[in-house]
């Protein structure tokens, strides 16, 4: 791993691969650069150079005092590709990440050949809304790591709690022994609070963008998905089984929703 002090902090980064394009990755709300352990193989089998790296707040990156903005995970995004010397990329975002890739790519078109949006939202409206209030309240009192353990629940679906007990305790331990600070952990909740691009995406009609979506996701409703696909012109909307933590749960259905669309607006 790799640091590189951008837009005032410390970013933690790995760059691995030596494709032709480059694919970007952000990661989701309290996720490490190792969020993506399921679709790495995946897109370096597929002749990619990838950049993942740890969002302000977690990880080994810095964590400075908050609220942090879309915007400003955007511009931490973007200063970290320049100081690499990358343009011409994929960008994706799952999460918290998609919202802060929807920021960079209405402010840094140019720099995209495509943009994938992973079980993301628009803005957060009024059920999302309350749900976040509830974990800020729950961090405060009883830390982040409890917080964790309860999104395990919202993130899988039935059937991996019933068929696949061995990989839920390992998800559960991990939830359980998280190290984030509870000050960084609510300046990056703000940013899911707050992101509210809806007036702003129509913007979008010239980046070829996939909006993707566990079709059981009950974290951040597949209804919120289809809706933001509604609001970027041109849009391709896929859904793949699994719900929230679909990246994980049915890596293989991801993977290739995900590939097919960046072979098809790539070079290769």
């Amino acid at each position: 791993m790799s640091t590189a002090h951008v837009n005032g902090i410390d970013i933690n980064y790995e760059l691995d691969g030596d494709g032709p394009e480059t694919v970007v990755l952000i990661n989701g709300l309290a996720d490490e650069l190792e969020t993506w352990a399921y679709q790495m193989p995946a897109l370096l089998d597929a002749g990619y150079r990838v950049l993942r790296f740890d969002n302000r707040g977690i990880g080994r990156s810095e964590k400075p005092a908050g609220p942090y903005s879309s915007q400003l995970m955007a511009d931490d995004a973007k200063a970290l590709v320049d100081s690499l010397g990358l343009r011409d990329f994929h960008l994706m975002g799952v999460s918290m990440g998609g919202m802060i890739a929807q920021s960079y790519a209405l402010s840094y078109p140019g720099d995209l050949r495509s943009l994938t949006l992973a079980c993301t939202y628009a803005a957060p409206g009024p059920f999302c809304s309350r749900m976040f209030s509830m974990w800020a309240d729950t961090a405060r009192v009883m830390g982040v790591p409890m917080v964790m353990r309860d999104v395990t629940l919202w993130a899988f679906t039935l059937d991996f709690f019933r068929e696949r007990e061995s990989e839920l305790i390992e998800f559960e331990t991990a939830m359980r022994f998280m190290d984030q600070p509870v000050h960084a952990y609510l300046a990056q909740l703000a940013v899911i609070q707050e992101h509210d691009a809806t007036v702003s995406l129509p913007a979008l009609s010239a980046v070829p963008t996939l909006v993707l979506a566990g079709e059981e996701d009950i974290l951040i409703p597949t209804r919120l998905s289809r809706e933001l696909a509604d609001l970027i012109p041109g849009s391709t909307f896929v859904t793949t089984p699994g719900g929230h933590g679909c990246i994980w749960e049915h890596p293989d259905d991801f993977n290739s929703a995900f590939v097919g669309f960046l072979l098809e607006n790539g070079q290769h």
